[in-house]
């Protein structure tokens, strides 16, 4: 009998000592997986925060590259009184190129739309540049092709492609705002 009562003293300190020790196992995974999951939700957080910035400072670079490349303000800055209708294109083309690469960066946190949107404005920028510059002699004074891109951009009913490419930046940011992302 003295062996059954050690036994039955054993069982009956041991299963309680189980069950706590189980509920203790069960609590402590519990918690350790909530502060898990509450460690991560704040990093994602962290990490959304980051990159909402990132995506907004390269809005904010697109906007700066559209307005420096709008030929009544480019060519200002470029224009030497001694340089030729050839000569200024060039140093407008060069310009706006190298702007644009300046920012190639900026695509991976701005939507496709307004990548493919600056880069098509880009390209018709300089296009324009060049088809007004072919109707000029290009030995003729720089001043000629100022004046003439001047008056085509005074004389033109439709909106500006970068006009238009500043407004499609503006709602992106908006919705970018509103709700943290956007699609493509």
């Amino acid at each position: 009998m003295d062996i059954l009562g050690t036994l039955l003293d054993i069982v009956k300190y041991t299963v309680p000592a189980l069950i706590v020790l189980i509920a203790s196992y069960s609590i402590v995974k519990k918690f350790l997986i909530t502060e898990t999951q509450r460690k991560h939700m704040a990093i994602f957080r962290e990490s959304q925060d980051i990159t909402l910035r990132l995506r907004l400072q390269a809005y904010e670079r697109m906007v700066l590259f559209i307005e420096r490349i709008i030929p009544g303000q480019l060519i200002p800055r470029i224009y030497d009184p001694s340089m030729t209708v050839r000569d200024l294109q060039q140093a407008y083309i060069f310009n706006v190129r190298a702007e644009f690469e300046h920012n190639l960066a900026q695509q991976i946190y701005v939507s496709k739309n307004v990548w493919e949107t600056v880069k098509s404005v880009k390209e018709q920028e300089i296009n324009m540049v060049i088809q007004v510059a072919q109707t000029l002699n290009p030995e003729a004074p720089a001043k000629d092709l100022h004046t003439r891109i001047l008056e085509i951009l005074l004389r033109t009913d439709q909106e500006l492609p970068t006009a238009v490419a500043l407004q499609i930046i503006n709602e992106e940011v908006k919705i970018v705002m509103s709700f943290g992302s956007i699609q493509g």
